[in-house]
């Protein structure tokens, strides 16, 4: 019998990624702060659950998808959380982007009640959750790792054990760096490319067949065409995974000059409203400071 899992968090990716489970065959019991995902997961064939203690109480594997640490550690450890409902064997996998140091002490805790931890963030963006393409970067022991491997691979095509308890949130947070600075190069060579007068469809044309060519461009392409930039992922997102990457080079003793340029950016776009858009949206930004209107 298929093990049941619960899920909580059911935003812009966790929603895809719980259907994706159900639809490979898993018993879902879902909760989520917004009643709206809830029941669209309730329709499809999921259990709703009141709190994190109550989805923990019912559930072999718990995954998690939020925000920001201080909601892991709140789902996780605060009143009426998973801790107060985990019972001994239970697996939680925490695929949200967070601090690893903050990993490790929520695995540290949930240990004492017998839970085995991974954590597992996800890189592919919204279009990859639907699609259940996602990279999936665990970290974690290996015997608990090939117990979720079904559980991963209804979401996730990549899928890679890392090393111990939060070195899969490291690596996301390489990844990140990657996709701000690939997304603001990409910002800066299109808004040259249009102040000189080059049709933006037919630029994004010849930079993908050559070197400069990338998932990012792939996948952002329609946004730069249509000059609109509904989220897929958004500035508010990225712009917190800005201030995990600066905190942790910081504490490593790793300089990210690049990357902190990007920061400044992500920030200035923030200021101006625009935390909502997509993160590709950063190229707004650069057409203002070119005198580009919308």
């Amino acid at each position: 019998m298929a093990q049941t899992v619960g899920f909580i968090g059911l935003g812009i990716m966790g929603r895809p990624m719980a259907k994706n489970l159900l639809k490979a065959g898993f018993p879902l019991i879902v909760h989520s702060r917004s009643r709206g995902p809830v029941d669209d997961l309730v329709q499809a064939g999921a259990k709703a659950a009141g709190s994190p203690r109550e989805v923990a109480a019912q559930s072999d594997v718990l995954i998690a998808m939020l925000p920001n640490s201080p909601d892991v550690e709140l789902v996780a450890l605060g009143k009426d959380g998973i801790i107060e409902g985990a019972r001994s064997g239970l697996i939680f996998a925490d695929m949200s982007t967070i601090s690893p140091i903050v990993s490790q002490k929520v695995g540290k805790a949930l240990a004492t009640k017998g839970v085995r931890m991974l954590d597992a963030p996800v890189s592919g963006g919204e279009r990859g959750a639907i699609d259940g393409a996602l990279s999936i970067m665990v970290g974690g022991d290996t015997a608990v790792f090939d117990a979720l491997l079904p559980i991963f691979q209804a979401m996730g095509k990549t899928i890679t054990l890392l090393g111990p308890l939060g070195f899969g949130g490291f690596t996301k947070l390489a990844n990140q760096i990657i996709v701000a600075v690939n997304l603001t190069a990409l910002g800066e060579a299109l808004t040259l490319a249009r102040k000189a007068g080059l049709d933006r469809e037919l630029t994004l044309k010849a930079l993908a067949g050559g070197l400069a060519g990338s998932r990012c461009l792939d996948q952002k392409a329609a946004n730069y065409v249509a000059g609109t930039y509904n989220p897929g992922f958004k500035v508010d997102l990225h712009f917190k995974d800005l201030g995990l990457i600066m905190e942790s080079a910081r504490a490593l003793g790793v300089p990210l000059p690049a990357t902190a340029v990007v920061q400044e950016l992500f920030s200035a776009l923030r200021v101006k409203g625009r935390g909502g858009l997509d993160h590709s949206g950063v190229i707004t930004l650069l057409e203002d400071l070119a005198g580009l209107s919308a």
